[in-house]
């Protein structure tokens, strides 16, 4: 019951007036609020402390979207996925059989002139490793200098998978004898030598800092794609061994964005888009897709002669060999770097997925 329904006791001797109202009780003034003083928190806590304080509230700050998890899940499931169908279409096939034995056979003569010395470089092993072993080391340079520890664990755990994959996939995915081959059946799926440099060159690209991504990816893209082209040329493995090599790397790199902790992200308050990550970005999926797909359509027109080993397939082999080496690697890489992105600073608008929620515009 209020003050203004409450029953009023008089005097019963006293006179009364019947036309007089009763006198309203003024409220209590409500004190304000006080909060302590700038110059008293910054006596206790420093600036940077009470920043980190209010970061630690944001669920953002601590994880990418769920969005971008989800994204990377998908991704790599779908890039994995893609791997086993491209090992079953290559080695299960005698179609497949055909095409990679004709590739394999004349890769080397069929080379551009500009190209050849520079794939050859790449035929010889101990360059492979040590450009790869130098691009890793580089990576963990920068992460220690940049204090990211548990983006070392990471790596390292995505490193140790991409061995595992090039080591014991090849014992458990044998080739049948569907055709005569002139190439050497032990050496199967995947490349490890392709899985090596793909996965040093995913390891730098999620280490540099923002601004260096770009780089790092166009860099990646370069160096792994004159390794697979060096594979074939120096008859060391077939098409399919260098494609499914990079959709492993690639599978397993949207699964370890997907596990990104606040360590691996970019520090609150320094995140942006990237004008370089949106251009390069955009351009490595657009020419994946429509490269793959060209790829595709070109062994397709050839598959009636693949069967006969008709002398007419040997430039669309080698053509499309060329092209899917070089669009596969760089729709695994332009994944990687938009994810990385989208993972590192969630709160940027990348412009290759959409914008993320955002306060309303007064």
């Amino acid at each position: 019951m209020t003050d203004e329904f409450k029953p009023l006791i008089r005097d019963p001797q006293k006179t009364t007036n019947i036309l007089q109202q009763p006198v309203p009780v003024p409220p209590k003034p409500v004190e304000p609020l006080s909060f302590p003083d700038t110059g008293e928190v910054e006596s206790v806590l420093s600036p940077h402390e009470v920043s980190r304080g209010l970061a630690e509230a944001d669920p953002l700050t601590r994880h990418p979207r769920v969005s971008s998890i989800v994204l990377c899940v998908v991704f790599g499931v779908l890039l994995l996925a893609a791997s086993a169908g491209i090992w079953w279409l290559g080695v299960r096939t005698m179609d497949g059989q055909s095409y990679e034995d004709i590739v394999w056979s004349k890769f080397d003569a069929a080379l551009p002139g500009w190209l050849e010395p520079v794939v050859h470089v790449f035929t010889i092993s101990a360059v492979v490793i040590a450009v790869s072993v130098i691009m890793s080391v580089i990576a963990i340079a920068v992460l220690v200098v940049r204090k990211r520890w548990l983006t070392i664990a990471q790596l390292a755990v995505f490193g140790g998978l991409c061995f595992a994959a090039a080591e014991l996939l090849k014992p458990l995915l044998p080739r049948p004898y569907l055709i005569n081959l002139m190439s050497n059946r032990s050496n199967s799926a995947p490349s490890g030598h392709v899985i090596l440099a793909a996965a040093a060159s995913v390891i730098l690209l999620c280490a540099v800092p923002r601004a260096f991504r770009a780089l790092a990816a166009v860099v990646g893209w370069i160096y792994t794609v004159l390794v697979g082209m060096s594979v074939i040329a120096g008859q060391w493995h077939r098409p399919t061994d260098v494609v499914m090599g990079l959709l492993i790397v690639g599978g397993l790199a949207m699964l370890m964005l997907a596990a990104t902790f606040s360590n691996g992200m970019d520090e609150p308050g320094t995140r942006a888009s990237s004008a370089g990550v949106q251009i390069v970005g955009s351009v490595m999926l657009t020419f994946g897709v429509l490269g793959t797909l060209y790829g595709a359509y070109i062994i397709w027109q050839i598959q009636p002669g693949l069967a006969m080993s008709a002398e007419w397939t040997y430039s669309g082999a080698h053509l499309s060999t060329m092209v899917l080496t070089a669009s596969v690697s760089a729709l695994m890489f332009g994944l990687t770097l938009a994810m990385r992105q989208l993972t590192a600073s969630p709160l940027t608008k990348l412009g290759l997925v959409g914008a993320p929620p955002a306060p309303p515009k007064r």
